[in-house]
């Protein structure tokens, strides 16, 4: 059984274009997350899933000199991007991730990966994401490729095709979910790349961190915010979109 993580990103991000490819210590952001993500021990094959939009070319040039593979699909079916990117690498389980996360934990992909196998039988999904108890830009989505196809070929909603996953958490009586909470509400803390604000939090963290510990986990992160608290003012006042399907998985009034 092969599990692979496959990373989303495009140049034109609404809020931030070019976002992925945005330096901090020497690296682009979304090198510095394949980086991390490779580190994760269940991660058999990473592939960044970009579009075939010329101005795509410098994410799939920057995938292809990390090492890992590239697959490009349309840009707003992206469920069927994300399929297909999976299917080129031969995964049977697929990790949703994002490249606007360069503090993706190995160890938290492992967890929910964990939760995914841990069910018994194994589950159709499972993810971290809700409801929130992590930081955000910590999101994990694990799902089945069957799934994931059945998903491909059901799906009509266009948020469902748009977000991936939506087709799977929103039918709990039909595909089997398993989640993984944080024992602590870990929520208030936002690790994503959507605004300037955002970017200017995470190079602070990034250079703090990567020089002296390149495999710094979400524990080390909180640690440094704790040593400066001023620095989580920076993006304190970032909205986050939300899901249309999120309560209905989550336990609350749909």
């Amino acid at each position: 059984m092969t599990t692979a993580a496959v990373i989303q990103a495009r140049m034109t991000s609404t809020r931030l274009p070019g976002k992925v490819l945005m330096p901090a210590a020497g690296r682009p952001m979304l090198a510095h997350q394949i980086a991390r993500v490779r580190r994760a021990e269940s991660v058999g094959a990473v592939c960044v899933a970009t579009t075939t939009n010329a101005a795509d070319d410098p994410v799939a040039t920057l995938a292809e000199s990390e090492g890992v593979a590239v697959f490009r699909g349309s840009e707003h079916d992206v469920l069927d991007r994300f399929v297909r990117a999976a299917e080129s690498v031969g995964a049977d389980v697929a990790i949703r991730l994002t490249g606007d996360c360069p503090l993706s934990d190995p160890t938290l992909i492992d967890a929910v990966v964990g939760a995914f196998w841990d069910s018994d039988p194994a589950a159709d999904y499972a993810t971290n994401s809700f409801p929130r108890t992590w930081p955000i830009g910590l999101d994990v989505e694990v799902a089945s490729l069957v799934a994931l196809r059945t998903a491909n070929a059901e799906a009509t909603d266009s948020y469902d095709r748009e977000h991936v996953m939506p087709f799977l958490y929103r039918q709990p009586e039909r595909f089997r979910i398993a989640r993984h909470p944080s024992a602590e509400d870990l929520s208030g803390y936002r690790w994503t790349l959507d605004e300037h604000s955002d970017y200017a939090l995470l190079v602070r963290i990034l250079e703090a961190l990567v020089p002296e510990n390149p495999g710094f986990g979400w524990r080390d992160v909180i640690a440094l915010l704790d040593a400066h608290p001023e620095w989580r003012t920076l993006n304190a006042g970032v909205g986050q979109k939300q899901r249309r399907y999120e309560d209905r998985i989550s336990g609350g009034s749909a």
